[in-house]
Formats: structure tokens, C-alpha cells, sequence
């Protein structure tokens, strides 16, 4: 059996268990655990909320979410020998929902609070759930659907020294001050009051509570990256900050697409990792390494066929043109696939949910074609219990009047 160096408790809150998660990321959060290069251990993890969802129909508990709490990881952990400038080699042997939990969620956050990629055409909180059968997914939410998941972390890196923590707290306020009454804010600055700082001492863990980060974006030393492609198979290769590296994780997901736009946006779920680490003395300046290198499991489940939706840089509502804009690309792109998919009877809610959690691929076709970006969102047409090829009939509707669930 596998030595499992961390165990969530689903019958309590994570600031009641014994062995404190953390939600915050600094230098100076303690070791959990000590590894040997080439050990393997075992990793449970909460959901990104620490329970805060439930498997129902209501979405009251998405808008309610206490966003200054998330994510919740399990670690830090050391290996032996790892010290800043190498690189701490990850492998992630397996990855999957706890016995006690075999079903995930999906939320799109209110503006007000969080808010998501198209939030400007869904700006009210709403959520799908999803069982888990053997390696498949269905959802009494969104109809008509079936897939096997790519399991992976959302959350995985390695905390940063106090020169990278003190570099990205500057710049992101510096953005925040550009706009600071936003809805949603630019960036979610440091937050004490509900940080939870893992085996710190309460003295030193409230003095680093007022600069450890928020773990929403990703940063140098990896973190909330939301790759769906770091599943069980994978490796990955984190630049090293302290002594031991200090490696953590969380925000498993049973399946994503690429973007994760609901931002509350895979199949959220607890779940477990195997884990064998290793190092690459000097790592860093070998191979030049500023942000984590990762390469791809070769066992993901794989379509052979797809729908693609482009999409260019030219805003929906005004017509206005930017220049080689991804982002108002990827839009596009997303909302094209919404309409589309409308046509078999869905509503514009399932679709988004489904696009968050589906394993499309997202990618960018082109960025140098001024003055529009061309990005593209390909849907494997296998997930469907229904053909949604075109053809000269036309679209027929499909699916029931099920639908995710509102907040009331």
C-alpha cells in the first residue's frame, strides 16, 4: 500500500481537521512530510471550497461561496536535497475521487462575487452535479451526455521564496489600483482574515497571513494552472524556491476543457494523487526554466472526432475590432459553440457548463494575422447520445427541459 502522507477527514471542515490544510501560499508554511528522491506517497485532498457545495439542486451554495477561503491544499511537502535553482521532478502516478465522494460539481460564480469568463452574458450563480460511474461521467443536469474523465489537480506547485512572494505582490497590486472598485476585481490581493496557513505557529501565521497570496492564479512557481492534461501519467518539472521545495496540491477535477471558463470550472471533486517525486540538480539553469515544464500523460482517454467553433477578435456586442486579442477570441469562440449547441434544445447555462467541463480543446490558430486572433474550441462529438454533425435537415431538439440549477 502506498503511504498516504495526507488524509482529509470529509466529516469536517478543514480548519478542524488534525493535520491543517493550507490556503494560502508563503515561504514559511512548515513541511508536512519529508521524502527521499525517488519515493512515492499517497495525497488526499478536499474539494477547492473545503466542502462549502452540495449535491443538490440548488445553486444558493455557489452564490454564497466564501471565495477568500479557497483553495484548499494538502502539504507542504519536502524531498531531501532539493534546494533553490533545481528542479523538483513530479510524477503523478494516479489520481481519483475518494471512495465516500464519487460525484463532482460545476458553478458559475455572480459577478458580484467571482464572476467567469463570459460573465458579462451569465452573470447570475448557477451549478450542474456530477456522478462518477467506473471512469465515466453523466449529469441529471446536463442531459444527453457521457464521458470518461481526465482526472488531474488543479492546483499543484511549490512555494515561492520571499523575493518571488514580495515580486507578484507588487505587481498585482499596481493592477489593481489601475481599476480598484471592479466587479470582479482585477486580482485578489492578500486577505488575513480567513487564512489558513497549515502548521504554522498562530503567532508567525497571522504576521504571514497579511502577505501570503491568494491561491486563485497561477504564478513562476505553478499553482492554479488548471491544465486538464496533468493527469495520472504525467510529468511535471517545478522550479525549486526553498529548501525542500515545499510541494502542495489540490483542486482535483474529474474533467475540464481547456480554459476552465466558469471558473468554478472543471468537475470540482476530493479526491486522492500518488505521487512519486525526484530532482534535477541545478535544474533551472540547465534548461532555462521559468515556469513549470509538464509532459502529458500517454494513457488520457482520446476522441477521434470533433466539432470545431472559431472565433476572431472582434467584441459581440459593439463590433468594435481589437488587435490579436486571444482572450475576446476565445469568447467568441465559446459563445459561437453556445449558440450552436442552443439549437438541440439545451439552454445557454447547460452549454457553458458543458464547455467548462467536457474535455474540449482549446487553442490558438493564429496570433499574427492582424488585425484579428483566431482561436478555436473543438467539442468531441463522442460525449453526445446524439449526432451534432450539420446537415441539410437541420438541427432537431434533442434534449429535455432539464436544466442546471439557479440560485433562488
Amino acid at each position: 500500500m502506498t503511504h498516504t502522507a495526507f488524509k482529509v477527514e470529509l466529516n469536517k471542515s478543514p480548519e478542524e481537521q488534525d493535520t491543517k490544510t493550507h490556503n494560502r501560499w508563503h515561504p514559511d508554511i512548515p513541511m508536512v512530510e519529508q521524502f527521499k528522491p525517488g519515493d512515492v506517497f499517497r495525497v488526499e485532498t478536499y474539494d477547492w471550497t473545503g466542502g462549502q457545495i452540495d449535491n443538490n439542486d440548488s445553486a444558493n451554495d455557489i452564490r454564497d461561496v466564501d471565495l477568500t477561503k479557497v483553495h484548499y491544499l494538502s502539504g507542504p511537502f519536502g524531498v531531501e536535497g532539493a534546494e533553490p535553482g533545481d528542479l523538483l521532478v513530479v510524477d503523478i502516478l494516479d489520481v481519483g475521487a475518494l471512495p465516500d465522494s464519487p460525484w463532482g460539481f460545476n458553478g458559475v460564480f455572480a459577478k458580484e462575487n467571482g464572476g467567469s469568463f463570459l460573465v458579462e452574458h451569465y452573470p447570475n450563480a448557477f451549478k450542474s452535479c456530477w456522478d462518477f460511474h467506473g471512469i465515466f461521467t453523466s449529469s441529471r443536469h446536463v442531459p444527453g451526455v457521457r464521458w470518461p474523465g481526465i482526472i488531474h489537480p488543479g492546483l499543484i506547485g511549490c512555494l515561492p521564496d520571499r523575493k518571488l512572494l514580495e515580486a507578484a505582490n507588487k505587481r498585482e497590486a499596481a493592477l489593481i489600483a489601475t481599476n480598484p472598485d471592479r466587479v470582479p476585481p482585477l486580482a485578489a490581493p492578500p486577505y488575513a482574515d480567513t487564512a489558513l496557513m497549515g502548521q504554522m505557529e498562530p503567532g508567525a501565521a497571522g504576521k504571514a497571513a497579511a502577505e501570503a497570496w491568494r491561491t486563485v492564479p497561477p504564478r513562476e512557481h505553478g499553482g492554479n494552472c488548471d491544465i486538464k492534461n496533468l493527469s495520472r501519467g504525467s510529468k511535471i518539472y517545478f522550479p525549486v524556491y526553498v529548501k525542500g521545495g515545499g510541494l502542495s496540491m489540490g483542486d482535483i477535477h474529474w474533467s475540464q476543457g481547456d480554459g476552465e471558463i466558469t471558473f468554478c470550472g472543471g468537475i470540482e471533486m476530493a479526491g486522492f494523487l500518488d505521487i512519486g517525486v525526484d530532482i534535477i540538480k541545478d535544474g533551472v539553469n540547465k534548461y532555462g526554466v521559468t515556469n513549470p515544464i509538464f509532459m502529458p500523460s500517454r494513457i488520457d482517454p482520446h476522441f477521434s472526432d470533433y466539432i470545431v467553433f472559431e472565433g476572431i477578435s472582434v467584441d459581440e456586442h459593439s463590433g468594435e475590432q481589437y488587435y490579436l486579442d486571444a482572450h475576446v477570441a476565445y469568447r467568441r469562440a465559446c459563445l459561437n459553440a453556445i449558440e450552436y449547441l442552443k439549437k438541440f434544445g439545451y439552454t445557454g447555462e447547460q452549454v457553458y457548463t458543458l464547455l467548462s467541463t467536457a474535455p474540449v480543446e482549446g487553442h490558438i490558430a493564429g496570433i499574427v494575422d492582424i488585425p484579428n486572433a483566431c482561436c478555436t474550441l473543438a467539442i468531441p462529438t463522442g460525449i453526445f447520445d446524439f449526432d451534432i454533425r450539420p446537415n441539410a435537415k437541420g438541427p432537431e431538439k434533442q434534449v429535455s427541459e432539464a436544466n442546471v440549477s439557479f440560485a433562488s
